[in-house]
């Protein structure tokens, strides 16, 4: 079975190693799997229910909801700003946790992963939007996590993908997540 997984990115700099990180989960996507990256989070206004009325709604984050219902999984890479998640990526969960009780990641997949510089890799952003996201009605899957420390020195000058121990357990995220989709829709 084809398994489409959404990839957000809490991070808007061009050379941010969630951005990395999230294109080397692109690359290690186990056959059957197709990450789509998705671009545009930045051209996204901050939630505001007066504009998410119909005709009203911003075609950046109409985008983002249509790319959330077409996908059986969300994987978030989150980095951590100020011991917590980043503006853009709540921003993004904002938006898709509305129209409220009907939003595009309800009862979907969702797994929260991350680099960040400190020693702990962005845990505490990592947990923050887990809790985000399940408020918000996706399925948080609390067993699969990766959070990767001293992203600054370790990613200075190799690429996560070429990172071995990084490949092996981002494509253990992966797998997992692949089978756990995989089993979910046999069972429907």
């Amino acid at each position: 079975m084809s398994v489409r997984i959404l990839a957000l990115v809490g991070s808007l700099r061009a050379g941010s190693h969630n951005r990395q990180l999230a294109e080397a989960a692109v690359k290690l996507a186990p056959a059957g799997v197709d990450i789509a990256l998705h671009e545009g989070l930045a051209e996204i206004p901050f939630y505001n229910e007066d504009v998410d009325v119909e005709g009203g709604v911003p075609a950046a984050a109409a985008q983002l909801r249509e790319a959330a219902a077409a996908a059986d999984a969300l994987l978030l890479f989150t980095p951590e700003y100020n011991g917590t998640i980043p503006a853009v990526l709540k921003n993004a969960i904002d938006w898709l946790s509305r129209p409220f009780g009907a939003g595009a990641i309800g009862g979907k997949p969702v797994v929260v992963v991350g680099t960040a510089f400190g020693q702990y890799g962005g845990v505490w952003a990592q947990e923050e939007a887990r809790k985000a996201v399940g408020i918000a009605g996706g399925k948080v899957v609390e067993d699969l996590k990766l959070a990767i420390p001293g992203s600054v020195t370790r990613f200075a000058e190799t690429h996560p993908a070429d990172d071995t121990e990084v490949a092996e357990q981002l494509a253990e995220v992966l797998n997992r997540l692949h089978a756990l989709v995989d089993g979910e829709k046999a069972a429907a």
